[in-house]
């Protein structure tokens, strides 16, 4: 099966050493295609972030993802963004390596510009969260909703 079509762009608005590299961002986010994806993930601060939720979302602080679609057409077209301070957050919470949180945001956000919905009901949730235990598995993550 040929290469599906990828033009992705990865963004650090923020800078940490944990960050994954781009090669990184790349084999989880082609992991999670399921067609042609035109998409940039964008790494940002406690301060973009909240600004991005509270503007878009209406929402007054700085969530752990962000997923803008622009596109559900025969290519899907977005953008992905990251707060990292509410990840490490998480993390620290959670007990959960970052690696294995940031890829399950990654994956989770890009099945989002691909038509996934978990907000629509039950069944999309679970078909979605199916779809996120898979892709995961292949990079020997733990399933995220255990």
């Amino acid at each position: 099966m040929p290469k599906l079509e990828l033009s992705l762009s990865v963004q650090y608005a923020c800078q940490d050493g944990q960050l994954p590299t781009r090669a990184q961002v790349r084999r989880w986010v082609r992991a999670a295609q399921e067609k042609p994806l035109r998409a940039t993930v964008r790494f940002v601060s406690a301060e973009e972030g909240r600004a991005l939720n509270r503007d878009f979302r209406g929402k007054d602080y700085a969530t752990n993802v962000l997923s803008f679609v622009y596109e559900d057409a025969a290519t899907a077209t977005g953008d992905l963004v990251i707060c990292l301070p509410a990840v490490l957050r998480e993390v620290a919470e959670q007990g959960k390596p970052l690696a294995a949180h940031l890829a399950h945001l990654i994956v989770h956000g890009m099945l989002h510009l691909q038509g996934y919905d978990h907000e629509t009901g039950k069944r999309d949730a679970a078909r979605m969260e199916a779809r996120e235990r898979e892709v995961l598995a292949r990079f020997d993550i733990p399933d995220p909703y255990a």
